[in-house]
């Protein structure tokens, strides 16, 4: 049958990098030049409704590991030492993921203030923070959601290495599907700040953008086909839940400031609905 079939390495590498790859479909979208205002407030409500629900996808996921442990413990004499670590990692990667970028904001505004080494030098920390300071508000949020994709997409990649190192060919195929349909959507939602403040960046920064939330899908599948642990799947997700609710509270102050709350609401459904859509598609495959 096919789904005992053995997958090579290169096979599982190959369709690691097709399920990060498809975030570039929605990169171009930041590439918009100098959009009305609704249309900003438009792309910056779509990429909220989005986020949250992949905050809703991830966290859903992320729970499932802990409330089987706690399930084993209560009714079939399962560990409650397992359920309580698990509880535990899942508390710390969120509450990391969350209030982590906090901590990392104020660090990255002190860095930013050049400090003088003396009358002609060229300290190496003030050309680092020349280069970080070019960088605007909507610049920083879209990296800050780049990396909260990025840690999810991580967990995804465990999921296709694991499937697929076990020789589950169907299920891995059915799990490229779905990830690389929620990756396009992901893509638009990493450009929405800098389209909604009407910048308009360099392909180089889309293409770093794209490395960073993309490529840990084709890292984790490197890591699936090597062992399989729950508690590694679940700190990454936990990791991810945080820093993509916060982003999307930096999102939402946006919306609030761009006004068209009617406009605003409309396209955060549109965009839970849109991440609805791509879950059916793996719903309606069995997966």
């Amino acid at each position: 049958m096919l789904s005992t079939v053995h997958m090579s390495s290169s096979h599982i590498l190959v369709l690691g990098a097709i399920a990060g790859s498809t975030i570039f479909l929605g990169l171009p979208v930041g590439r918009i030049s100098r959009p009305m205002p609704r249309t900003r407030a438009a792309l910056n409500a779509a990429a909220i409704g989005i986020l949250i629900f992949l905050l809703f996808d991830v966290l859903s996921h992320a729970n499932e590991p802990v409330e089987q442990a706690l399930d084993a413990a209560v009714n079939d004499g399962g560990s409650w030492w397992r359920f309580a670590g698990l509880a535990s990692v899942f508390a710390a990667g969120f509450a990391a993921g969350l209030v982590g970028l906090v901590y990392y904001e104020r660090w990255s505004n002190r860095t930013r203030r050049p400090r003088p080494h003396g009358p002609g030098a060229a300290h190496v920390n003030e050309l680092q923070v020349r280069e970080t300071a070019g960088w605007s508000q909507a610049r920083r949020l879209a990296l800050l959601i780049a990396i909260g994709i990025g840690l999810h997409n991580f967990s995804e990649g465990l999921a296709i290495g694991q499937s697929a190192a076990k020789g589950d060919i169907s299920l891995a195929l059915l799990l490229i599907i779905g990830f690389g349909l929620h990756n396009a959507t992901e893509g638009f939602g990493i450009v929405a700040p800098v389209a909604a403040e009407g910048e308009r960046p360099t392909w180089a920064f889309l293409i770093a953008m794209g490395v960073i939330g993309g490529g840990p899908t084709f890292v984790g599948t490197l890591v699936g086909q090597s062992f399989v642990s729950d508690t590694l799947f679940l700190a990454f997700l936990a990791l991810a839940a945080g820093s993509i609710l916060y982003v999307v509270i930096q999102l939402l102050k946006v919306a609030f400031r761009q006004g068209y709350p009617e406009l605003m609401m409309w396209m955060i459904f549109l965009g839970i609905a849109a991440g609805f859509a791509t879950d059916y598609v793996l719903v309606a495959a069995g997966v």
